[in-house]
């Protein structure tokens, strides 16, 4: 059985998403879960993941392409929604680990979508806004976006920006940092 406090999945997540006003037939899905794995005791990061997900109520904007790198015929050999959602779970622990993000948006879209197809919310409460605490530790009351985030930190921003994998790989690295100053929340 696996410690709460031994590891921290850190998550960042590509949706569908268009220029301008969001097409009436269409809702902004997730079409990428990216994963980082960090050893909390280590304090390093051990493994990247990435998850394509099938959008089935949207497609991929030229935009959207443009900002994440991800073509429809990508995402469309990805996984299910729900398939996703149990590959977090069975794979790494998600409904048991605690896990992160950069600000709000990563846990909201996961309970919007998961609400709006009854599919069971794949993590824990155990939830850590790193953006939020990026921010405190810096003594600001407003947070930063991720790139700007990296380069105040004097961290290379590593891979492409706006793919989940890699954002999800920088964010873990700036978590670390957070860690080894302790400014980051110690595991319940």
């Amino acid at each position: 059985m696996e410690t709460h406090g031994r590891f921290l999945n850190v998550v960042d997540v590509e949706a569908t998403c268009w220029s301008g006003k969001q097409p009436a037939d269409q809702v902004s899905e997730i079409i990428e879960i990216g994963l980082t794995i960090v050893d909390v005791h280590k304090r390093v990061r051990l493994a990247k993941h990435q998850i394509m997900v099938r959008p089935e109520r949207s497609t991929v904007s030229e935009f959207c392409t443009g900002l994440t790198g991800l073509t429809q015929a990508q995402v469309d050999t990805g996984v299910t929604f729900a398939e996703a959602c149990d590959q977090l779970r069975r794979q790494h622990y998600a409904d048991s680990r605690p896990w992160a993000s950069w600000g709000d948006y990563d846990r909201k879209q996961f309970l919007r979508q998961c609400d709006a197809t009854t599919v069971r919310y794949p993590f824990s409460s155990l939830h850590t806004n790193a953006k939020q605490q990026f921010a405190q530790a810096n003594g600001w009351t407003k947070g930063v976006g991720m790139h700007h985030a990296l380069e105040i930190a004097q961290l290379p921003l590593e891979g492409r920006h706006h793919c989940g994998a890699d954002d999800a790989w920088n964010i873990a690295a700036l978590i670390l940092q957070l860690m080894t100053s302790h400014t980051w929340p110690e595991a319940p």
